[in-house]
């Protein structure tokens, strides 16, 4: 994997993470892009996202090494119906 250093970067891998879950989503976008675990000595990005599938809102989080782009923790974080 490549190194992740700026927003676009974070967002691309962040991209191509939830398709390989979830598969063809509408609406993507970070909504949430935290250093981690500080700004002094950022070892990865905390990226959470949201997306439409099926009808849903999903919010997942992402933590994401800055130096492979390697995604070590993934989780949902909420399923709803969109307003």
């Amino acid at each position: 994997m490549n190194p992740v250093h700026t927003e676009q970067e974070v967002e691309s891998t962040a991209r191509k993470a939830t398709e390989t879950l979830y598969g063809q989503v509408d609406a993507f976008k970070i909504r949430t892009l935290l250093p981690f675990p500080n700004e002094q000595n950022r070892e990865a990005w905390d990226a959470q996202v949201t997306f439409l599938l099926g009808g849903l809102q999903y919010t997942v989080d992402f933590l994401i090494n800055e130096k492979d782009g390697q995604i070590t923790n993934a989780r949902l974080i909420d399923t709803m119906t969109p307003l």
